[in-house]
C-alpha cells in the first residue's frame, strides 16, 4: 500500500475529486500529514467517510522506528527504520551553530535501502543494495524528527536537509526530486530550496538534468580523489564517468544555475591526503565556483581505512586555501553511534555488484 506522502497536492486533489469529494480536502490531508498526524483519525476536520475510504488506499505513515541512538553530547540522533517490506534504513539529526550564531538543525536522509556503488570508504556501499525508496519514504524520515506541535519561542525544528544518507540520490532521481518538491512546497514542509542539498558520487547525466530543474537545491559531489587513477580505486563509478566528464558536467551546472558546487573529500591517511594530492586537487578545481568540504574519515568495523592525523588534515586544508580554493574541515558528529559520514549501515541489504 502506498503512502499519502507519495502524492503531491495536484495528484491528491485529482484522487479526492475522483472519490466525489471537494478538491480542497487534499490540502487539509497534507497539512495534517506534514504537521505530524500518523493516522487519518488524527485529522478531525476531514469527514469520516473520506477518512475511511483513504484508509484502504494509502497509509499516512509507512516507516516503523526500530531504534534511536543519541550521542553523548546530545547533538546527534540516529533513527533506524523498518520499511513495510522488511528492508531497513537510517536517518540522522544533527544540531550545531550557523556562522551567525543561530541554531542549525540538519536532517540527513537516505534515498535508497543500501547502495550499489561500492565506494571503498563507505559502510553503506560495502553492505550492498536493496531497493529505491519512494517519495513518501524519503519525506517521512524528516517528519519523524519534527515535534508534534512546536511550542511558542522554540528553536527551529529543522533548518537544513541533506540527501547524504544511505544510497545514491541520483540513482533514484524521480522520488528524490518529488521529495525535494514536497519539502519545499507551502503545502509540505515549506523549507527554502537553498536549505536542501543533494550529494552524488558523480552521475553525469543526472547532474546535467539537475541543472535544468527549477528548484534551487544545492549540489554536492563526492569527489575524494584528484586523479582518475586514484578515483577509479576508491569510487568504481569513476570508470564510467571519469573526471573529465564529471568536471564538464559541474561547469555546465554552474553556468546554468550560477550556484556553487560543494566538493566532498574524505581524507584517507596515506591514500589521498598528501601535499601532492592537495596540489592536484587545487589544479583540478581552479576557476570553478566551488567549495571543498574536507571530511575526516570515520572508520567502520570492516573498513580498510583509518583516520588522518589532525595536523595532516589542517595542512591539507591550508594548502587548498593558499591555492585560492575555498575549503573547510568538517567537524565530525555522531561517530560514537555510527552516525557520521560513511558509517550508515543496517546489515539487512543483499549484496549486488556496483555499476561499472
Amino acid at each position: 500500500m502506498p503512502s499519502l506522502l507519495d502524492h503531491d497536492l495536484p495528484a491528491l486533489r485529482r484522487h479526492i475529486e475522483s472519490l466525489g469529494h471537494p478538491a480542497y480536502r487534499a490540502q487539509q490531508l497534507l497539512e495534517w500529514a506534514y504537521r505530524g498526524a500518523t493516522s487519518y483519525d488524527a485529522m478531525p476536520n476531514v469527514p469520516k467517510a473520506l477518512r475511511t475510504e483513504l484508509a484502504g488506499w494509502a497509509r499516512v505513515r509507512s516507516l516503523e522506528p526500530i531504534t534511536s541512538s543519541e550521542s553523548s553530547d546530545h547533538r546527534t540522533t540516529k533513527l533506524l527504520f523498518r520499511l513495510p517490506d522488511g528492508a531497513s534504513i537510517e536517518a540522522v539529526r544533527m544540531t550545531g551553530r550557523n556562522s551567525d550564531g543561530g541554531e542549525r538543525v540538519t536532517i540527513c536522509v537516505s534515498s535508497q535501502a543500501g547502495c550499489a556503488y561500492g565506494c571503498k570508504f563507505c559502510a553503506t556501499g560495502q553492505g550492498g543494495y536493496g531497493r529505491n525508496l519512494s517519495q513518501g519514504e524519503i519525506v517521512e524520515q524528516v517528519l519523524h524528527f519534527l515535534p508534534p506541535a512546536p511550542r511558542a519561542g522554540a528553536p527551529p525544528a529543522i533548518t537544513n536537509i541533506v540527501f547524504m544518507g544511505m544510497g545514491e540520490p541520483f540513482a533514484n532521481y524521480g522520488p528524490v526530486m518529488g521529495a525535494i518538491g514536497a519539502l519545499n512546497a507551502p503545502w509540505g514542509l515549506g523549507l527554502g530550496a537553498r536549505h536542501l542539498t543533494v550529494s552524488t558520487v558523480g552521475l553525469v547525466p543526472e547532474i546535467r538534468r539537475f541543472a535544468q530543474e527549477p528548484v534551487q537545491a544545492g549540489l554536492a559531489i563526492s569527489l575524494h580523489a584528484p586523479s582518475d587513477t586514484l578515483r577509479d580505486q576508491l569510487l568504481p563509478v569513476n570508470r564510467k564517468y571519469p573526471l573529465k566528464l564529471l568536471m564538464a558536467a559541474c561547469r555546465q551546472y554552474i553556468a546554468r544555475t550560477s550556484r556553487r558546487v560543494t566538493f566532498e573529500y574524505i581524507l584517507l591517511p596515506g591514500v589521498n591526503d598528501s601535499m601532492n594530492h592537495a596540489a592536484e586537487l587545487a589544479t583540478l578545481l581552479r576557476g570553478l565556483l566551488c567549495h571543498v568540504n574536507l571530511i575526516p574519515n570515520n572508520p567502520t568495523p570492516d573498513g580498510p581505512f583509518g583516520r588522518a592525523e589532525p595536523g595532516v588534515m589542517r595542512a591539507f586544508t591550508d594548502a587548498l586555501k593558499r591555492a585560492g580554493i575555498p575549503a573547510t574541515l568538517r567537524a565530525t558528529q555522531g561517530m560514537e553511534i555510527q552516525a557520521a559520514c560513511g558509517q550508515l549501515q543496517t546489515g539487512s541489504q543483499r549484496r549486488e555488484q556496483p555499476e561499472p
